[in-house]
């Protein structure tokens, strides 16, 4: 993470320095960041100020940490970013494994949301389409997207303890669906197993960008006896492959 390039506009260089503290230390003090990054006091306690009233730092409990508007950059600067053509070899290849429908998605408010996919080549489909949006709690797409997000920002995004309830498998509750988030942290990837349609299974996990940041997830979905449990491993692979594949893409 580079924090120390100096250019023209010194509040900007200034600026982008407390964005990377911030984000490195999952939020700071005043006297951390003024300390941390040997700033002037008085400065830096008006920049601060000013980088809160325009929502790109956000003040809680005596601490600083990034403003939601980073969270719409993001989303946009993805949406603007070759990534789609980027991801054409990883689906192609994970599609051609799996012989399932295959999505490229990224986060966009509360939502997941396909930006690009491959079609099955199967003559049972499911049914998908690009711009469609998923829930974060029952699609195995936004659960890999959201899984290395900050506890904070599940809390925002999830502000009530009850979760829709779409299946009869769909995680009911916060406190389950964060146990849940945790373990796909662990094994790196997510499955939804019928909790957002009934009968149909998918598989999702996080695509990185250089600085080892979630960007976007990959997944692949179909109908239950497409995804059978004997070949959930094999399949776990494939998609390993492919999100390491458009991973390292990016990273080049």
């Amino acid at each position: 993470m580079t924090t120390g390039i100096t250019t023209q506009a010194p509040a900007i260089d200034k600026a982008t320095r407390i964005f990377h503290f911030i984000a490195k230390h999952d939020g700071a003090t005043y006297t951390q960041i003024y300390q941390g990054l040997s700033l002037p006091q008085s400065s830096t306690s008006a920049l601060l100020a000013s980088l809160v009233t325009n929502g790109l730092l956000r003040q809680n409990d005596g601490k600083y940490f990034l403003g939601l508007v980073f969270y719409e950059f993001g989303n946009k600067a993805i949406e603007q970013f070759n990534i789609k053509d980027l991801a054409a070899e990883p689906l192609s290849f994970l599609r051609d494994k799996t012989q399932l429908a295959c999505h490229l998605g990224v986060l966009d408010g509360n939502s997941a949301i396909y930006l690009a996919k491959v079609e099955s080549p199967s003559a049972i489909q499911v049914k998908s389409w690009l711009g469609r949006k998923l829930s974060l709690h029952s699609s195995a797409l936004g659960k890999a997207l959201l899984a290395w997000e900050t506890e904070q920002r599940v809390d925002e995004l999830f502000p009530n303890e009850n979760l829709v309830i779409k299946t009869q498998n769909t995680i009911t509750t916060k406190t389950a669906y964060k146990k849940e988030l945790k373990k796909i942290r662990e094994q790196g990837w997510a499955f939804d197993n019928s909790e957002d349609f009934d009968e149909v299974t998918c598989l999702a996990a996080p695509v990185y960008d250089k600085n080892g940041k979630v960007i976007a997830a990959i997944s692949t979905s179909g109908v239950r006896f497409q995804m059978p449990n004997e070949r959930i491993n094999e399949f776990v692979q494939y998609l390993l492959a492919a999100t390491k594949m458009l991973s390292d893409k990016i990273k080049s």
